[in-house]
């Protein structure tokens, strides 16, 4: 009795560890079938680096309103740099905007990115990043997009590497020899609920970064033995009054990355005179979460698409 018990305990937790598994690191059958709402091509392969190949998908309109080449946005998912997958896209605080950007006549492409894990660091993320948007510029004839009119979104660890691809320089993170003829130049960024700076104490207290590990996550190592990596990858540091266009949205009940991160930068773009703007979501949490939440989802979903659509049409 006791064993047939131990079994069935044993049996529990594999099952719950393998759901638990394709939650953070596969497709939900949630995601297949919102994926099917789509048009979309599918594990788009833009680069293979040591043996493993990265993928992207690239959602389009529907086929009246595709265009010979067409704006498009590429998202950068979240997940605490460690995990996460391109259907976060999918989740409440970013479906209603992909939609509304389809519907507008904007292609959308979620891509896949090394994550910190063994020796990979949000610098390698980034690089990724970028080699997806120079993979794009590379073949935008046949994916039918515009090589001038594109920007970069994405939310959390997303929003903060989606600032930095950005706002990197090209030449800082350089990527696939096949790809380093082609040079990003994002005409606006979206970023929700990021970490802003990784050397400004300041913004710590609160946050993830009270847990150092968070740093060696980031950096493969501590701050200190880091520190100009975490310049690096500071979208503050990075800041330039000709910077893109940024629109930050952030709750103000996040206790994951505060809101003081996205206000400091904000304080940051004034004295740099870069083109700045926070919209504070009242009663939200970290990826909007709680209860009567100002402006409603839907709200913020308009903002951020007609943010999208003045830079981009």
């Amino acid at each position: 009795m006791r064993f047939a018990m131990y079994s069935i305990r044993i049996k529990g937790i594999l099952l719950f560890f393998l759901a638990f598994q394709s939650l953070i690191y596969g497709q939900t059958q949630g995601d297949k079938e919102i994926l099917e709402t789509f048009n979309y091509k599918k594990d788009v392969v833009y680069k293979v680096i040591n043996g493993i190949s990265l993928e992207m998908d690239i959602y389009y309109p529907n086929p009246d309103k595709i265009k010979k080449k067409n704006p498009w946005m590429l998202h950068v998912h979240g997940g605490g740099w460690r995990g996460g997958d391109r259907y976060k896209v999918f989740r409440k605080s970013f479906v209603g905007t992909l939609k509304s950007l389809l519907d507008s006549g904007v292609v959308c492409v979620t891509i896949e990115y090394r994550r910190t894990r063994g020796q990979s660091t949000a610098y390698d993320a980034v690089v990724d990043a970028k080699d997806a948007a120079r993979f794009l510029l590379k073949n935008a004839k046949e994916y039918q997009l515009d090589i001038k009119k594109y920007g970069v979104w994405g939310g959390s660890a997303g929003g903060h590497l989606s600032l930095v691809t950005a706002l990197g320089e090209n030449s800082d993170f350089k990527g696939a020899i096949k790809l380093s003829k082609f040079s990003p130049d994002f005409k606006c960024v979206v970023s929700y609920f990021p970490a802003t700076s990784l050397i400004n104490p300041k913004l710590v207290p609160g946050s993830l970064f009270e847990n150092k590990e968070s740093y060696t996550r980031i950096l493969g190592d501590s701050l200190s033995n880091k520190l100009a990596l975490a310049k690096q990858l500071s979208p503050t540091e990075l800041l330039k009054k000709k910077s893109p266009p940024i629109l930050l949205l952030h709750g103000d009940k996040d206790i994951v990355l505060p809101i003081i991160n996205s206000i400091y930068m904000v304080e940051v773009a004034k004295e740099k005179n870069a083109n700045v703007e926070l919209l504070t979501i009242k009663n939200a949490g970290h990826s909007f979460s709680g209860s009567n939440i100002s402006p409603s989802m839907e709200a913020l979903n308009e903002y951020a698409t007609n943010f999208i659509l003045s830079h981009l049409k």
